[in-house]
C-alpha cells in the first residue's frame, strides 16, 4: 500500500479530538434496514474530488447538520422511517468510498444495507439540549471512517419515555448545501415521485465522456489564461500572534442585507454578486491588492440534470477583478462579466487543475496565491420587488446594530482568506477565517466593516467610489457614515 492509499484509507481524525466531546453515556441502538435502486463503483466525481480533496487539506471531513427539538409525540418509529427515507431514496447516503482499486479512492453506492439510530435517555434533573448539544459535538469530532461508515450518524434524546431532540450529521461527501436544502423539502413532503437528475454514478460517467472531457478542457483553457495574467503579489506578511495560527470572526449586520438588495436592483446584479463585489473591494483598500484574485464557490445546479440532485456538486470558481478608479456600481459590473464565466468554467477535473495550479505557482515564483475564497450559502435571489428606499438615518441605525465578535482559533490547516455568507432571521453573518501570517487580526473588523460600509454607501449614491486607486498602495479604511 503506498503512502497516499495508507493516509487516505485511515479515518479522517481532527486536532485534539475526543477532548470534551465523549458520548454523555451508554445509548440503546435501534436497526434500520434500506434497500435503493441502482448500486456500483465508479470514480469520484468532480464535486466528489472537490470536497474530498478540501477535506484531506483541512484534516476534516467537514460534518453538516446538527440537533433540533422534536415536536411532541414523535416516536423512535417516526425517526426510523425518516432515516430509512434518507437512505433508501438518495445514493450519496448509501456511498461509501474505496481505497483498494488503485492510488486514489472510489465511491461504492450500495444497494441495500443496515444503519442505526442512537437513542440518548436523560436523567430527570437534567436538560435534554445539553445531551443533545454533547451527542452533536461528539458526532462532528468523532473519527469518521470512509470505507466503513455510512455518511450519516443520527440520533435521538428521550426523557421519562418522550422523544426530545433529534441529532442528524452527515459527511460534505453527501451534498452540499443547495442539495441539503433539496433533501430537506423532499424530507419534510415525504415526497415519493421519483428523484430526477443525473445521479452520482452517471455524473462519473457523464465526465468521463467525449462531452465531460469537452468541458473539462475549455475550463482549463479558461483557468490557465487567468493564472497565467495574474501578477504575483503576496499578502502583506506580518507576524504570527501568539496561539494557534489561523482566526475567526463573525459580523452580523443588519444594514447589509437592504443595501446590497438596493444596489442589486439598480445594477441588474444578483445580490450575491454584489457582496462578491463588496468583499473585493473592502480586500482592495485593507490589504493594497489590486486586482483581487477570489474563488467563489460554483454551485453547478443549473446545468442540466442536476438542479435538484442531492449530491456534491460546488466547486471553486476563479475570478480576476480590477477594482481600482472606479464606482461601486461599475465594481459590480464588473464582478457580474467575471462571476458568469467563473460559472460557465467552473465544472472541471479537480485534479488536472491542481496541477495547472501547481505548474503556474512554480513559473510565476513566490507571491502567486490564489487561496482567498468567496461562498454564499444563500439561496440566491433577486430581491422580492423594488426594495424600499433605504434613508441615511435608516442606515446609521442599521449600522449601530451590527455586532462584531471573535469565534475561533485553530492551526488546522484552512484557507489564507475565507469568508462565508449566511442568512439570518435579522440580517446577514459574515464569518471570516484567515491565515494571521498574512492578514493580521487588527484588520478583521475593518474589513468586515468596510463590506457594510461599502454596501450602505453605495445603496444611499450611485456614484460612490471604490475608493481603491490603482497606483495606491497605502491602507485605506472604509468611510463612516
Amino acid at each position: 500500500m503506498s503512502d497516499r492509499e495508507a493516509r487516505h484509507a485511515h479515518p479522517i481524525r481532527l486536532p485534539g479530538e475526543g477532548d470534551g466531546h465523549q458520548l454523555p453515556g451508554p445509548a440503546e441502538r435501534v436497526t434500520v434496514t434500506f434497500e435503493g435502486l441502482d448500486a456500483g463503483v465508479e470514480e469520484l466525481t468532480w464535486g466528489q474530488w472537490s470536497i474530498w480533496e478540501a477535506m484531506s487539506r483541512h484534516g476534516s471531513w467537514m460534518p453538516l447538520g446538527g440537533r433540533k427539538p422534536l415536536e411532541a409525540g414523535v416516536s423512535v418509529r417516526d425517526v426510523a422511517e425518516e432515516l430509512r427515507y434518507l437512505m433508501t431514496r438518495y445514493p450519496s447516503m448509501r456511498t461509501r468510498l474505496r481505497f483498494d482499486a488503485g492510488p486514489d479512492p472510489v465511491q461504492e453506492l450500495f444497494g441495500s444495507g443496515e444503519a442505526f439510530i442512537e437513542i440518548h435517555d436523560v436523567p430527570d434533573d437534567e436538560e435534554p439540549e445539553e445531551t443533545a448539544a454533547a451527542v452533536e459535538a461528539h458526532y462532528r469530532h468523532a473519527p469518521f471512517a470512509f470505507a466503513d461508515d455510512w455518511p450519516v450518524r443520527m440520533a435521538v434524546i428521550r426523557r421519562r419515555g418522550e422523544l426530545t431532540h433529534m441529532v442528524a450529521v452527515m459527511c460534505h461527501l453527501v451534498t452540499d448545501v443547495a442539495g441539503a436544502r433539496a433533501m430537506l423539502q423532499e424530507v419534510a413532503a415525504r415526497t415519493t415521485t421519483p428523484s430526477v437528475g443525473m445521479q452520482q454514478l452517471e455524473q462519473a460517467r457523464w465526465q468521463r465522456s467525449a462531452a465531460g472531457r469537452l468541458q473539462d478542457d475549455r475550463s482549463l483553457r479558461h483557468h490557465e489564461k487567468l493564472l497565467t495574467a495574474i501578477t504575483p503579489r503576496p499578502l502583506p506578511s506580518s507576524a504570527q500572534p501568539p496561539g494557534p495560527r489561523y482566526w475567526s470572526a463573525e459580523l452580523r449586520s443588519l444594514a447589509l442585507r437592504p443595501a446590497a438588495q438596493a444596489v442589486a436592483q439598480r445594477t441588474g446584479a444578483t445580490p450575491s454578486t454584489v457582496l462578491l463585489a463588496l468583499y473585493a473591494v473592502a480586500l482592495a483598500r485593507v490589504t493594497a491588492v489590486n486586482p483581487v484574485v477570489v474563488r467563489p464557490i460554483v454551485g453547478n445546479r443549473f446545468r442540466p440534470g442536476l438542479a435538484n440532485v442531492v449530491c456534491m456538486l460546488s466547486q471553486l470558481g476563479l475570478c480576476v477583478l480590477d477594482v481600482a478608479d472606479t464606482t461601486v456600481d461599475e465594481a459590480v459590473a464588473r464582478t457580474r462579466r467575471a462571476t458568469l464565466s467563473a460559472y460557465k468554467y467552473g465544472y472541471y477535473n479537480p485534479r488536472r487543475l491542481a496541477e495547472l495550479i501547481d505548474r503556474v505557482s512554480r513559473e510565476r515564483g513566490p507571491g502567486f496565491d490564489i487561496s482567498c475564497v468567496f461562498n454564499d450559502r444563500r439561496d440566491e435571489f433577486p430581491g422580492d420587488g423594488a426594495p424600499a428606499a433605504l434613508t441615511l438615518e435608516q442606515a446609521r441605525a442599521a449600522g449601530d446594530g451590527s455586532v462584531f465578535r471573535w469565534a475561533g482559533k485553530t492551526d488546522r490547516p484552512s484557507e489564507r482568506l475565507f469568508l462565508n455568507v449566511e442568512e439570518e432571521p435579522e440580517g446577514i453573518l459574515l464569518s471570516f477565517t484567515a491565515d494571521t501570517r498574512h492578514f493580521p487580526p487588527a484588520r478583521f473588523e475593518t474589513l468586515l466593516r468596510s463590506v457594510e460600509d461599502l454596501a450602505v454607501g453605495a445603496a444611499l449614491d450611485p456614484a460612490a467610489p471604490t475608493g481603491v486607486a490603482s497606483a495606491d498602495t497605502r491602507f485605506r479604511p472604509a468611510r463612516t457614515l
